[in-house]
């Protein structure tokens, strides 16, 4: 009989692969929990990834804020890259890092299309964002050397070309903001919000349409910015947030004109206009420099305290003559009219011009001392240095939000102001394809701000006003007829660009409040 042959395993064998088996088993389960329990927070860097049929170009944004990721499923849009890193650039809002004496801490306002929630706050490094483009060009905040406190970096990252999801571009603009900066003028039917007859308190030469200015388009134009809005001026909410209160606009006859505006628009909230007066009893007109109008039914005033420089105009003796100066390190002698209101609006830019400071000659005192020369960029930077000294020194930042309006652009062709310039043919908006240069003095503005220890928020609305070239007076700035040849390519008709300001202001007052109820 054939011999059956047999088949065995060893014990030793059998008891290692046995071993093998329960200790791979083991280690799938612990690597399938800890998988399934890994905390997203814990993450060093997050990447969100979007493909499209051709090669991309990735752009990284870097935040400095946890990102709470959510799932990305929506209908498409196309955005170019340029689109999308121009939406990261925040609108102006400067405040101070605790403990650091010398750093500024940039934070984003509340976009308007995310209206149930709050989004976090986004702070850059001032080292690392020096050389980029802030407040629609470029920064210039160069003091700032120290380092921010180290925070987790997360990063985003978007294809160039592709479809990037709605609720993608959502969670970024949640979370960086929106640069109201960049943007276009849009038709609206629906605004003017006010009318020359609804509002008694536009001077003579902000009202073109009394003045004889027949078309009406100048009035209907809205600004749009990218990925959000700026929300619509509501007079009733506005007088809420500024109930009790004084708020208080210091600066040349540009705000004049944007404080005229403001008190144009609150009084779409009244029902009672018998219940509004100047505490003095004067009525506006260009001669007179100071109001302070009481709104009885909020127990708040809305005020304006003319200055054209912020600093002290005054007189110094050189040689056997007394002279008109500048006292450039010296606030205007009103700034203590200024103290203790609740919301503070300044501006700054149009008397600083060659014509009017004499060319600089004889012109800058400094204590005792009137510099023979001294260049204007030079000169217009120790006055804000002056005047945020003052700041810093007197407004109680837990009382007192401080606001700096930028310089608003003027549109002289031909000449400037008294050399025949003019701009009574422009009738539509500059192309949003126009980039206008960015004036030097902003960048000054920027600079100091970004020292103060005082938060202030820069209302950037340079770019925005430059393509508005149809928003000036001309020759509606006084009634037909009169004998003056002179054309204002400087001040706003009413209603009309200023207006969009003071929205803005609204927002970032409406912004803060929203805020507060939430912390």
């Amino acid at each position: 009989m054939e011999k059956q042959k047999s088949f065995s395993i060893k014990p030793t064998r059998l008891w290692l692969f046995s071993f093998t088996i329960s200790l791979s088993l083991i280690f799938f389960i612990f690597f399938s929990i800890w998988v399934l329990n890994l905390p997203l927070s814990t993450l060093q860097e997050t990447h969100l990834h979007f493909n499209s049929t051709s090669t991309a170009t990735s752009v990284s944004l870097t935040l400095r804020s946890n990102i709470k990721i959510q799932t990305l499923t929506a209908s498409h849009k196309n955005y170019s890259t340029t689109q999308i890193k121009n939406s990261i650039l925040v609108g102006t809002h400067f405040t101070r890092l605790e403990n650091e004496s010398q750093i500024s801490n940039f934070s984003t306002f509340e976009p308007i299309l995310e209206k149930e929630s709050q989004p976090q706050s986004v702070a850059y490094d001032i080292n690392s964002v020096k050389n980029s483009t802030f407040f629609g060009n470029r920064s210039t905040i160069d003091s700032a050397k120290s380092s921010i406190p180290t925070r987790k970096q997360h990063t985003i990252t978007l294809s160039k070309k592709g479809e990037a999801s709605s609720d993608v571009l959502k969670v970024v603009s949640k979370n960086l903001g929106c640069d109201i900066t960049k943007g276009k003028w849009v038709f609206d039917d629906s605004y003017p919000l006010y009318t020359n007859a609804s509002c008694p308190y536009i001077d003579e030469g902000f009202s073109c349409e009394t003045n004889g200015r027949l078309d009406k388009n100048y009035m209907k134009w809205r600004w749009q910015p990218q990925y959000c809005d700026i929300p619509r001026f509501k007079a009733a909410q506005m007088l809420e947030l500024i109930k009790g209160k004084r708020l208080v606009f210091v600066g040349d006859s540009i705000n004049r004109n944007q404080w005229e505006s403001m008190m144009c628009l609150l009084m779409g909230g009244i029902k009672d206009s018998r219940k509004v007066y100047e505490t003095r009893g004067r009525r506006i007109t260009k001669e007179k420099g100071n109001y302070c109008f009481k709104f009885v039914d909020y127990q708040c005033t809305v005020e304006y305290y003319v200055t054209h420089f912020l600093v002290h105009e005054g007189k110094a003796r050189i040689g056997g003559k007394r002279v008109q100066t500048l006292r450039i390190d010296t606030m205007d002698k009103g700034s203590s009219r200024w103290r203790g209101a609740d919301i503070l609006v300044f501006n700054t830019a149009h008397w600083w011009s060659h014509h009017k400071t004499k060319a600089g000659k004889n012109y800058y005192q400094e204590r005792n001392q009137v510099h023979p020369r001294l260049d204007v960029s030079t000169a217009f930077e120790k006055a804000l240095t002056t005047w945020a000294s003052w700041v810093d020194r007197h407004v109680i930042p837990s009382k007192t939000q401080v606001f700096f309006r930028s310089s608003a652009p003027s549109h002289f062709s031909g000449g400037q102001w008294n050399t025949g310039g003019h701009c009574r043919e422009a009738s539509q908006p500059i192309p949003e394809t126009y980039k206008g240069e960015y004036p030097e003095k902003n960048m000054i503005v920027e600079k100091i701000i970004g020292k103060m220890k005082t938060p202030v928020t820069l209302l950037n609305i340079t770019g925005l006003s430059d393509y508005r070239i149809d928003g000036h007076p001309s020759i509606y700035g006084r009634k037909l007829g009169s004998s003056s040849r002179v054309q204002d390519c400087s001040h706003w008709c009413l209603p009309g660009v200023p207006d969009t300001w003071n929205e803005i202001l609204y927002m970032h007052l409406e912004s803060k409040r929203r805020k507060s109820l939430t912390n």
